[in-house]
């Protein structure tokens, strides 16, 4: 349990860094590598902490093993740990962390600056849901 609440601690470290570095993100982002690598890297790390919160409350709850990042999510949707329409929405953060480690050359400003930034919300309910179900 404790791994849970420290991991949880974690994301929320990532998301405040990376909500830090949203001014100006088109302008900046096109422009400034040192500011590009920051932000990419915060949310790397907040999307893969996410993923392995996923995996860890799994194990705690002694569910079925995942054979994918994005079914992680969908076991806790099916067992209610996470609201399931939510948790088949919020699955899609597997697919842009695949896409942060792999082809991260090719990133889109807009996606980045104008998609997923204002989506940083979404990992408050995430995190809020996750810590209803393992109180």
């Amino acid at each position: 349990m404790e791994r849970v609440r420290r991991k949880i601690a974690r994301i929320r470290e990532y998301q405040t860094l990376a909500r830090g570095l949203q001014d100006d993100c088109l302008e900046r982002f096109t422009v400034d590598p040192v500011y590009r690598g920051a932000l990419l890297y915060y949310l790397y790390l907040m999307v893969d902490s996410c993923i392995a919160l996923a995996e860890l409350v799994i194990r705690y709850r002694g569910l079925r093993a995942p054979q994918s990042y994005h079914e992680a999510f969908d076991i806790l949707g099916e067992h209610n740990i996470l609201d399931p329409k939510f948790a088949n929405e919020f699955a899609k953060i597997a697919g842009f962390r695949n896409l942060l480690a792999h082809d991260y050359e090719r990133l889109d400003p807009g996606l980045i600056c104008g998609r997923i930034l204002p989506k940083l919300d979404d990992v408050n309910i995430y995190l809020q849901q996750i810590e209803a179900a393992v109180k």
